[in-house]
């Protein structure tokens, strides 16, 4: 009975492990960031955010391709690696909410419905697994003000 223990625990784990693995590679020089928003800018909503992305190339999540990845975007939240979960999203995947935006479509564009106000974007690519690439491949954080 331990040893079957034992085998469904090595099978979970190695089924688990790439998920919390955080070591896919970055291709070296590649860079995310917003095409048609800067920081500072003044929007009316709908915000229409067009994401751009050199060095790498998109694929939907769940493909294992190297050099590849999907984006995410961090909304009204400190950039990746910072805040209460700040270290913890650098091994795993990202969780996927109203603050965490995922793209796992391929999609390279979103039409965003932002309350009046003031608002931090930051985009991040991530693995096949949606956990950032190893260096984190992300864009500055930009602030824009929705009237």
């Amino acid at each position: 009975m331990t040893r079957i223990i034992a085998i469904t625990a090595a099978a979970f784990l190695s089924l688990t492990t790439p998920l919390f693995a955080g070591d896919t590679p970055a291709p070296e020089g590649a860079e995310v960031y917003f095409v048609n928003l800067e920081d500072g800018a003044t929007v009316s909503a709908p915000v229409t955010v067009i994401f751009g992305l050199k060095g790498m190339g998109v694929a939907p999540a769940g493909t294992e391709k190297e050099a590849t990845g999907h984006h995410h975007m961090l909304v009204n939240r400190p950039p990746l690696g910072e805040g209460p979960d700040g270290a913890e999203e650098l091994n795993v995947g990202l969780p996927a909410d109203d603050n965490h935006r995922h793209f796992g479509g391929g999609q390279t564009q979103v039409t965003l419905d932002l309350e009046p106000g003031t608002h931090t974007l930051q985009l991040v690519m991530g693995d096949l697994n949606h956990v950032p690439h190893n260096p984190p491949v992300v864009s500055e954080v930009i602030t824009i003000t929705v009237e």
